[in-house]
C-alpha cells in the first residue's frame, strides 16, 4: 500500500528545510530495496515556488488532495500566515494522520491548532517568539524533534533529516533508517530529545591550545581534571591558562568541565536504561547529588526528568 508524502512549501521556504528530509525519505528504495511512499512537493497555488536562495521549485496544488503525512517545511515565516495558507494548511492538516514540521513551519502548523496543548520545537531561535504567539503550546526549546501523538515538529535545517529519519524508522525499522543515515552520512541516530547545541560549540575557543585543553576534557572526564591538568595538556602556564581560558569561551575552565560532563550525562540518560548514580560515576560527578545541581543549575531541571520525556518520546 502506497504512503503518500507531502511536503508543504510557501515562498520563501528554506531549500535545506525541504530537500533534507525529501532526500531521506527518497533514499528508501536504495535502502530497501521498495518504497513505500509516494514523495509530492505542494502549495496552496500549486505551480513554481521561490525559495530562500532566489530558485523557484515546481509544485503540485493541495486542492483536495489526501496525504498520509504531510511535513510542513520552514522558511521566511510572514508569507506562511497568509490566509491562504492558514486554510489549506488547515484542511489539509485535519485530514492527514500524520502531520510535521520543520523550523518555522511550526508557526504554519501552529495556525491551524494542531500544536495547541501538545509538546513541540523549532529552532533555537525562533523558540520564544512561538512560546510568545501562541502560548498554549508547550514549547520544547532544546530538542532535536519532538513527538506528541501524531503530530511531529523539528528543530531547524538538518534537524528536519533526524525527524524523516524518525519516521522511517518507525514505519520500516531501524535498518533501514540506519543504512539511509549512512549514505547520507549523518548521525544516526541523534535522540529526539538531545540538545540542539553541544558544549563545545557553545565554547567556541579561538585557540588550538584551548581546542586541545577541552577536548583533552572531553575523554577524560572520568577522572580529575583540576586546572592543572587542563593547563599541562595545553602546555601553557598556569596563569596563562586561566586567562585564556576565560577569554576564548567566557567561562572558568571548572565550569566548562562540569558542562562537558552534564551533556555526556544527558545522551545515557536518553539512549539507555542505566541506573543514574552509575551514569554519574561514569561522566566524573563523584556523587548523584552532584550531578542532579549542575542539570538544575544548567538546564532548570534535574536529571530525571531527562529521562521521563525520553521514555515518553518512545511511548508515542
Amino acid at each position: 500500500m502506497t504512503h503518500r508524502v507531502g511536503f508543504f512549501v510557501c515562498h520563501g521556504h528554506d531549500a535545506l528545510d525541504l530537500a533534507g528530509p525529501l532526500s531521506a525519505f527518497n533514499q528508501v528504495a536504495a535502502a530497501a530495496g521498495r518504497s513505500p511512499y509516494a514523495l509530492h512537493v505542494i502549495s496552496q497555488p500549486g505551480g513554481p515556488v521561490i525559495g530562500n536562495t532566489g530558485l523557484p521549485i515546481e509544485t503540485k496544488p493541495v486542492g483536495r488532495r489526501t496525504f498520509d503525512t504531510v511535513i510542513f517545511v520552514g522558511g521566511t515565516i510572514a508569507p506562511m500566515q497568509t490566509a491562504e495558507n492558514v486554510m489549506a494548511a488547515t484542511r489539509l492538516a485535519a485530514r492527514t494522520s500524520r502531520v510535521a514540521s520543520v523550523c518555522t513551519g511550526a508557526f504554519l502548523l501552529a495556525e491551524t491548532g494542531m500544536l495547541e496543548g501538545r509538546r513541540a520545537t523549532t529552532h533555537w531561535q525562533y523558540t520564544a517568539q512561538l512560546q510568545a504567539r501562541f502560548p498554549r503550546i508547550k514549547v520544547v526549546g532544546d530538542s532535536i524533534y519532538t513527538m506528541d501523538g501524531h503530530v511531529w515538529t523539528s528543530a531547524g535545517i538538518a534537524a528536519g533529516i533526524d525527524l524523516a529519519l524518525a519516521m522511517i524508522e518507525r514505519d520500516m525499522g531501524s535498518d533501514v533508517a540506519r543504512t539511509i543515515a549512512r549514505f547520507l552520512v549523518v548521525p544516526y541516530r541523534r535522540p529526539g530529545g538531545q540538545s540542539q547545541f553541544s558544549a563545545m560549540s557553545q565554547m567556541e575557543p579561538e585557540s588550538d591550545r584551548i581546542r586541545i585543553a577541552l577536548n583533552f576534557a572531553r575523554e577524560h572526564l572520568t577522572e580529575a581534571l583540576p586546572v592543572e591538568r587542563l593547563a599541562e595538556a595545553a602546555s601553557l602556564s598556569l596563569r596563562q591558562f586561566g586567562r585564556a581560558f576565560r577569554r576564548e569561551t567566557g567561562e572558568t575552565p571548572a565550569k566548562a568541565v562540569e558542562r562537558l560532563r552534564v551533556e555526556a550525562a544527558r545522551l545515557r540518560l536518553q539512549d539507555g536504561s542505566e541506573p543514574i548514580e552509575q551514569i554519574a560515576l561514569a561522566v566524573g560527578f563523584t556523587d548523584p547529588e552532584r550531578m542532579r545541581r549542575a542539570f538544575v543549575k544548567l538546564h532548570g531541571h534535574p536529571p530525571q526528568s531527562i529521562r521521563r520525556a525520553s521514555r515518553l518520546n518512545g511511548e508515542r
